[in-house]
């Protein structure tokens, strides 16, 4: 494991140091839970926005699904006769 030395505005540090009295843990731990959930948000909206851009691409080319096959296919759930999924083109 590696150090790495950080500068915190008091404000921060004494709510920091409450949290880890009333948690029984220490900063350390805190602070590497906050980047460790901070990181984990950051790939996760990557990875959204490498879906937007493929959906954004996939609308311009043309697959897509009509509103009215997406209306028939939602209003038929529940139903004995349920719709599948509309499919691009429909």
């Amino acid at each position: 494991m590696s150090v790495t030395s950080i500068r915190l505005q008091a404000d921060v540090e004494s709510a920091l140091q409450a949290i880890a009295v009333k948690l029984h843990r220490s900063r350390n731990w805190l602070v590497n839970e906050a980047i460790r959930e901070y990181v984990a948000r950051q790939e996760t909206d990557h990875s959204r926005w490498q879906d937007t851009l493929a959906a954004m691409d996939s609308v311009a080319s043309g697959k897509i699904v009509s509103s009215q096959a997406v209306h028939a296919w939602l209003a038929s759930w529940g139903n004995p006769d349920e719709l599948p999924p509309p499919a691009v083109g429909e």
